[in-house]
């Protein structure tokens, strides 16, 4: 059959990072995948990128829809919280434009879309004999457009008075777009689309939607090449990485969510730790600060698979302080290198950091508990060398890419069976 991913882009944010590898894993059980993209960042010849309409009169409407959009944003720029979470448009400023360019498929699966595909435009377009799948990496598409609706349960009716959007109004942005969503999914019956969230959290979230609980939905957790992602020598690791054999090394990564992965909570954590032998060791894009309290490296990216199995590998422990999270493939990645996990109890991370197996839990924002966590697991080397051959057990028995890769065809058959006998019929 000939699947279809359609995802802002093929590497980045988790999100695209998680859709570029399911769609490796069905190339590499042979089924013929292909990625429809906003931005091409591999050089995957199997992945399209989307080209803008040429001409004077598509690039002015383009322009102005974008100018538009662009408004209806701006006019909460002074209310929005800093520390807000993502917030997206159900619109876009290509409209039909980026449907045209859909490569023919038998199957189409949507990841992480927003600003890329309009759902008014995609819903329009979407042929009623063509099955859709949708991968959920966060709230969006059954939110008013936050990613994240926090301690907020408006999504469970219909938003307005948006906290993340700092709004006291209960008809603004946020009620415009869940209306809107609204009217796109009522139309839609429920063998035409399947949902599917990676974490059993984002799930139970998705059951509580107003939007899209009538739908069915599966659980299939994002995969990892596991001989790619697998525990490397550590002493070799640390030479590489110019750390010392005997330093006790905690590894954080953010890719420019930075706050709400919680580093500034990891800070008051380790600010009372007097230990000559602790060193930080921090990865990816964002604003972290120099410290000089202890040892600390920043790398601010890598791109390559190898390495950063490598960065996994010199840890001792991977630290995940999250305010909020869905399955975050960082955590997959630590675990399957055999790096024992201390994270927030928060969304999809108790999938995988199971306390006292694959490591230890503990309450979202208490840097006094986190610290004792990480203090308690630093001082213990049994125990995290049972955590480490626990995580790497879990990680072959449970996130492997082809698991995952079949589990998403077994839904793709079932679709394409459905519409068969609906069509028979």
């Amino acid at each position: 059959m000939k699947i279809v991913h359609i995802d802002n882009a093929d590497n980045g944010g988790g999100a695209s990072r998680s859709a570029y590898r399911l769609h490796d894993g069905l190339r590499r059980l042979g089924e013929n995948s292909a990625m429809y993209v906003l931005y091409k960042r591999t050089k995957d010849p199997f992945v399209k990128r989307f080209q803008s309409s040429s001409g004077k009169i598509k690039w002015i409407s383009r322009n102005m829809r974008r100018l538009r959009l662009n408004l209806s944003m701006r006019r909460y720029a002074r209310s929005a919280p800093e520390d807000q979470t993502f917030f997206s448009d159900d619109r876009t400023p290509f409209y039909v434009d980026s449907c045209r360019q859909i490569p023919e498929s038998d199957v189409i699966n949507l990841h992480w879309i927003a600003n890329f595909l309009d759902l008014e435009a995609f819903f329009s377009w979407l042929p009623k004999n063509l099955p859709l799948v949708w991968t959920l990496h966060d709230m969006a598409a059954f939110s008013g457009g936050c990613c994240h609706a926090m301690d907020c349960a408006k999504f469970t009716e219909q938003c307005g008075a948006c906290p993340q959007l700092g709004s006291p109004n209960e008809h603004d942005l946020s009620r415009e777009v869940w209306l809107r969503k609204q009217g796109y999914y009522s139309s839609l019956g429920k063998e035409r689309i399947h949902l599917v969230t990676p974490s059993q959290w984002l799930g139970k979230e998705l059951s509580r939607s107003s939007l899209l609980s009538r739908f069915p939905r599966s659980v299939i957790p994002n995969g990892l090449d596991l001989e790619v992602f697998q525990p490397r020598d550590r002493t070799l690791s640390r030479e590489l990485l110019g750390i010392a054999k005997e330093a006790k090394v905690v590894l954080f990564v953010s890719n420019g969510l930075v706050h709400l992965k919680g580093f500034h909570i990891l800070l008051d954590a380790l600010s009372e730790i007097a230990s000559s032998e602790l060193y930080l060791l921090s990865l990816g894009l964002g604003a972290f600060p120099t410290l000089d309290r202890f040892s600390h490296t920043h790398i601010p990216s890598i791109g390559e698979d190898g390495l950063l199995s490598l960065i996994y590998s010199a840890a001792d422990i991977f630290v995940l302080p999250s305010l909020v999270d869905n399955l975050p493939n960082t955590m997959l990645e630590s675990i399957a290198c055999g790096t024992p996990v201390v994270a927030s109890d928060v969304g999809g991370i108790p999938d995988t950091v199971r306390p006292g197996v694959t490591g230890v839990l503990v309450k979202p924002g208490d840097a006094a508990e986190l610290r004792a966590a990480l203090l308690g697991l630093l001082g213990n080397d049994s125990l995290r060398a049972e955590m480490s051959s626990n995580c790497r057990k879990i990680a072959l028995a449970e996130y492997s890419l082809e698991l995952q890769a079949r589990r998403y065809l077994e839904i793709y058959e079932t679709m394409l069976a459905g519409m068969k006998l609906t069509r028979a019929s």
